[in-house]
């Protein structure tokens, strides 16, 4: 669906221009301090960073509640260090290949610190609602009443808080939740577990539940690509870089198949489905352990689910299970309730026009950051994101003189032939949206 303004986009002339113009970003999760540092880096001193929880970190803050975060008790990244640190602020030495969720909270706190973004930020406040003024800017409703004026709005909210949940015939008479509000396999301790799902999180569930549970089993509708963490030592996405740099992208897809199958063969050994598409083709499933505990009998694989009976699970081969508990890991709505989508658009389906998944159409004051999904570490690229935002603000970036047509070649041309899925809507690769953010930055044209 396109987004339709209900107002011109054109500036008003009586707006503050360049530095002097007041900006709004929403969120201080690792893609809104990024953001802001390079505002402030550009000169911007009427900088404000508006986020509902007590610190910085986003969804890195994990608590053993459920609440917005959708990280559990013994989350790692699943990207490496070197390819997951901003570019212009390392990790530190003593961090391991893959930090945890608590290594990397305190990693965005010493970089909201280090580049000054701790001092304009607005914790415990939430943005309630953000609405285009007639000749320009935002007027941002906050939770405890205040309405403030902004020139410009940068939306880094994140799009893992609102879990879609799947849909069957028949009623489950056990326990079902959403990954999101998994914590730690403790509760389930001689239950009865199935996981739905072949994703990440889907992955280490199945695998942290496999040790606690009386029986673990997981259910995917479709095949998946397992890609170990380490390949002769080195964590798999440093090997990927370093093939980047030497084979077309059709050799990278022959590769990345051959060395999934040399190091643990095919799917179907496995008893899981065979993916139908190419590993660069989809979000990939980074794990080490999965196959090793379906090897060992700890995880018994099953297929889509094709309905509820009390307790009773039944399967679309045939088969049945009697479980306690179900665990649907089965992703994310892409929402923003502060916005109207009637006046900035939604979202939430197969189509995200936004130019470089950042420039609305038509409101040439919004701006989202973060709101994609690399084959890689979002973080990098939400600072490149951040980079040209500040430079289009400064004037020194144009929009492109048809950004409809550009919008829509990026949309039906993306870096790969990605699966028709709602959880591809935002997928590129990362090091060629890099590639791309980083031309447009420094003067040139995507495409």
């Amino acid at each position: 669906m396109h987004p339709h303004p209900t107002h011109s986009p054109a500036l008003s002339t009586t707006r503050p221009a360049g530095t002097e113009q007041r900006v709004c970003v929403i969120g201080a999760g690792p893609s809104g301090i990024a953001a802001a540092k390079n505002l402030l880096a550009a000169g911007f001193r009427r900088v404000v960073v508006y986020d509902r929880n007590a610190e910085v970190g986003g969804n890195w803050i994990y608590s053993p509640d459920p609440s917005h975060s959708s990280v559990f008790e013994t989350t790692h990244i699943i990207s490496s260090k070197r390819l997951s640190q901003y570019e212009d602020f390392p990790m530190p030495d003593g961090y391991p290949d893959y930090p945890g969720h608590a290594e990397l909270k305190a990693y965005f706190q010493s970089y909201a610190r280090h580049f000054g973004v701790d001092r304009v930020l607005e914790l415990r406040t939430e943005v309630t609602s953000a609405r285009a003024r007639p000749g320009g800017g935002w007027t941002v409703t906050l939770g405890d009443g205040r309405r403030e004026e902004f020139d410009a709005l940068l939306v880094a909210s994140g799009h893992h808080w609102d879990p879609r949940m799947p849909s069957y015939p028949g009623t489950f008479g056990g326990e079902l939740l959403h990954s999101h509000a998994y914590k730690s396999a403790e509760p389930f301790v001689g239950k009865r577990v199935l996981v739905i799902g072949g994703g990440n999180s889907a992955c280490d569930i199945a695998v942290e539940s496999a040790r606690r549970s009386a029986r673990t089993e997981i259910s995917m509708r479709r095949g998946y690509w397992f890609v170990p963490k380490f390949l002769m030592g080195v964590p798999t996405d440093v090997i990927n870089e370093r093939l980047m740099r030497k084979f077309p992208k059709g050799i990278r897809q022959q590769m990345g198949k051959l060395t999934v199958w040399l190091v643990q063969g095919r799917n179907s050994q496995y008893g899981l489905p065979e993916p139908e598409h190419g590993p660069f083709e989809a979000h990939p499933t980074i794990n080490s352990e999965l196959l090793y505990f379906i090897r060992h009998g700890r995880i018994h694989p099953r297929p889509d689910i094709a309905r509820f009976e009390g307790r009773t699970v039944h399967f679309v081969d045939g088969g049945s299970s009697e479980l306690d508990v179900i665990i649907a890991a089965t992703g994310y709505v892409t929402r923003f309730p502060f916005l109207d989508t009637g006046e900035v658009g939604d979202y939430s389906g197969r189509e995200v026009p936004l130019y470089l998944k950042v420039f609305h159409p038509r409101l040439t004051d919004l701006f989202f950051i973060g709101l994609f999904q690399p084959q890689g570490c979002i973080w990098p690229l939400s600072d490149w994101q951040g980079r040209l935002v500040a430079r289009a603000l400064l004037g020194a970036w144009k929009r492109p003189g048809n950004i409809g047509a550009a919008i829509r070649r990026e949309m039906e041309h993306p870096d790969f032939a990605f699966t028709d899925s709602l959880r591809h809507a935002v997928e590129v690769d990362y090091h060629d949206y890099r590639k791309r953010l980083v031309t447009e930055v420094e003067g040139g044209r995507a495409f």
